[in-house]
């Protein structure tokens, strides 16, 4: 199989690969997408034309994973915890802001003259201020796509069906009385998979598994991975996977293990469809070699 002409990276915050155990762990209860265990081997096909493996995210450094520095090291490919000598929850501080300013993947891919894009939709509160003046409070995918002077999309562009919001469905909107429809996890996968061939790389993120990994709510849980197994399904049916790579991973475990609300050390799960899908997955080890992985396909 040729090397992809596409490839579209959806980041699911908070996802790792637990122990077979009903009690604690929805993944259990997935259809197809998510039902790998720590007591399997890895790489594990998967179908359509995938597979999954297991990548360490501690980054050699002591402590729990956590979202700043595992989502920095994903779009960066820099060991962002150890330039920290610790790990770091929440948003991207300044010296992390620096690494994606440097590195970001989105920038990567423009600066090279490819067609990029960050697929989420934005909420117009947003669009009442200048990026940089918030910069403290934005995501690292968020100044990932900053740095890399792309757009940002908003309503219109939901509408449009040119992207979709975080909670996959919109309801999260819809709650907050914006006129917006309401998608099925299927139309949205419709939607991110063929947009997805618009653009040489394109990025989508999903960040509700991490809320309910910490609430430790089994029912929401499922229910989630219900809506983001559905969606990938729809994904990977509107998308040419002759010529497209399908990327999914996280920045570390959570929702695998609702014993605890804190985040855990599993291995994240990494799930690898289309194009040079196995060289991928036989290539990585830890969430440091999603970056090389990606860009080496395109220098």
């Amino acid at each position: 199989m040729n090397s992809p002409q596409h490839i579209l990276f959806v980041f699911i915050d908070g996802l790792g690969i637990g122990p077979k155990d009903m009690a604690i762990n929805p993944c259990c209860f997935s259809a197809h997408y998510f039902c790998h265990f720590l007591e399997e081997f890895f790489p594990k096909p998967v179908d359509p034309h995938g597979y999954v493996v297991g990548l360490d995210a501690g980054l050699d450094t002591p402590g729990l994973p956590q979202s700043a520095t595992g989502q920095t090291a994903l779009l960066t490919g820099v060991n962002a915890a150890k330039l920290l000598n610790r790990h770091l929850n929440g948003f991207p501080n300044h010296k992390l802001r620096d690494v994606i300013q440097q590195h970001s993947i989105l920038k990567w891919f423009v600066e090279r003259g490819y067609n990029a894009a960050f697929l989420n939709t934005f909420r117009p509160p947003f669009f009442d201020y200048d990026p940089h003046d918030i910069i403290n409070f934005l995501s690292v995918t968020s100044v990932t796509n900053l740095v890399a002077g792309l757009p940002f999309f908003g309503l219109d562009d939901l509408r449009n069906e040119k992207s979709v919001y975080q909670d996959i469905l919109g309801e999260a909107l819809r709650d907050l009385n914006f006129d917006v429809p309401q998608f099925s996890p299927e139309k949205a996968g419709e939607i991110i998979g063929q947009e997805a061939q618009n653009y040489h790389f394109a990025l989508f993120e999903y960040f509700q598994t991490d809320r309910a990994g910490h609430s430790q709510d089994m029912q929401r849980a499922r229910q989630l991975l219900d809506i983001l197994e559905r969606f990938l399904v729809s994904v990977l049916q509107h998308t040419n996977l002759n010529n497209t790579l399908v990327l999914v991973t996280s920045d570390h475990g959570n929702i695998e293990d609702l014993s605890r609300k804190s985040h855990t050390r599993n291995p994240v799960m990494t799930l690898l469809f289309g194009a040079q899908a196995e060289y991928v997955a036989t290539t990585i080890h830890s969430i440091l070699d999603i970056y090389p992985g990606i860009t080496s396909f395109f220098e």
